[in-house]
């Protein structure tokens, strides 16, 4: 969430930033900033009120001591006026405070100047493609060599559940239990701390990472006690710091952690939802960033390095994007996304996305550092999907088909303890 000074203070700027998402908030931050001039009155006044009720009462000690309590009667009355007036004043500072927060929870983050104009995924800008190149004999899509070698079966998922929730089988789900170690064990290497967190979260958790409201519609909920179940282990591996004052020379913090996903994906529809391409329940490894403002995007150009690196040992043909305005997350200011390809299906399928949100989620979960002359600024968090397994198990099962069955990347064959299935 931006802050309403920031806002206020970078006008223009703001506006003119926000029109690279197709954003137009011309009206809103006029509202806000009407709201906080009228803020700022009904603030004044009321400390005005409160000094006024102070005085009084060191004005009727005095009196006490004096003995002279002639006085003290009107002055107990006019302290009663003074409390009636702050109950109304403070009733109505709250409400001016309520109205801000809305307007600002409607505002999206501000682009990085480095984000390209654009209006959808078609005006994202390529930056990377990789030399591995796709299995061109790969004509079986993924969800028929799953059938035929018996890993997942969607069906089964359909009669205990729902169409989006599949059940992996066998070796189908060795695969599936080794990529999960194998991204975890890659992100430990690279200097980040294992976490394992709550599936399920609050509403504070989830406005603090920005899935509330921007992304209330595709989350399932637990009414009866108010929760969420995640969409990503961001929101609860974030969540860890909310509240928090961190000291400047304990800055970065790095966290990683596994977790089932849970996303509505209302919709969605037709081949984008066919096999793993689309789900309600997903597996994903995280990595989070908790950084200093100054080494933030140092830190996102290192993220996107480890993730390709990642990637790049699994064999697989992918590319880096930069996402466009009009495709950038509601919380982000910067991200890059990552695609392998799928031969069977001709396209390519997202399987990570790796975004600086600078101070946006940090102001609303009010994470903080101190440095060494005690000031407390706002941190600025970063997260990866390292990585989302739906689609690179997809793209796996068909890259490394084989008229002899299904090679497994070399790299994953002492986590499976098999080099094929056949």
């Amino acid at each position: 969430m931006l802050k309403t000074s920031y806002i206020i203070a970078n006008k223009k700027d703001v506006i003119k930033s926000l029109k690279k998402r197709n954003f137009d908030s011309e009206d809103l931050i006029a509202k806000l900033i009407s709201l906080d001039e009228r803020r700022k009155l009904i603030q004044t006044e009321y400390e005005n009120m409160q000094a006024e009720s102070n005085t009084i009462s060191k004005e009727i000690g005095q009196l006490f001591k004096e003995g002279n309590k002639d006085e003290i009667p009107n002055l107990k009355q006019r302290s009663l006026e003074i409390k009636s007036s702050t109950k109304v004043l403070s009733d109505d500072l709250s409400d001016v405070k309520n109205e801000i927060e809305d307007i600002l929870s409607q505002i999206p983050n501000t682009p990085h100047e480095s984000v390209p104009a654009g209006n959808s995924s078609e005006d994202n800008l390529v930056i990377f493609n990789s030399k591995t190149k796709a299995n061109k004999d790969s004509v079986i899509p993924h969800w028929e060599l799953a059938k035929k070698y018996d890993l997942i079966d969607f069906e089964l998922g359909t009669k205990i559940t729902g169409s989006g929730f599949p059940v992996y089988k066998g070796k189908g789900a060795k695969l599936q239990r080794s990529l999960i170690s194998f991204f975890l064990d890659s992100n430990i290497d690279l200097g980040y701390d294992e976490v394992q967190v709550p599936y399920l979260v609050n509403e504070d958790s989830a406005f603090g990472t920005g899935q509330l409201p921007d992304k209330e519609g595709q989350m399932y909920t637990v009414p009866q006690d108010n929760l969420f179940l995640i969409p990503t282990a961001e929101v609860p591996i974030t969540n860890i710091f909310r509240d928090e004052i961190i000291e400047e020379s304990n800055l970065p913090i790095l966290k990683t952690g596994y977790s089932p996903c849970f996303r509505r994906e209302a919709g969605s529809y037709g081949s984008d939802v066919r096999g793993l391409n689309r789900l309600h329940q997903f597996d994903k490894v995280e990595i989070v960033r908790v950084e200093h403002p100054e080494k933030s995007y140092d830190s996102l150009n290192i993220m996107k390095d480890q993730i390709k690196g990642i990637i790049e040992k699994l064999e697989l043909p992918f590319r880096i994007i930069t996402l466009c305005g009009g495709d950038l997350g509601f919380t982000s200011a910067l991200t890059y996304d990552f695609e392998i390809y799928s031969p069977a299906q001709e396209k390519w399928l997202e399987v990570s996305s790796v975004s600086n949100f600078e101070t946006f989620q940090s102001n609303r979960l009010k994470i903080r550092y101190r440095n060494a002359q005690g000031k407390t600024s706002l941190v600025h968090t970063l997260n990866g999907s390292s990585l989302a397994l739906p689609r690179v198990l997809a793209t796996i099962l068909e890259n490394f088909q084989t008229k002899d069955g299904i090679m497994i990347p070399k790299v994953l064959q002492e986590y499976t303890g098999f080099s094929i299935i056949k």
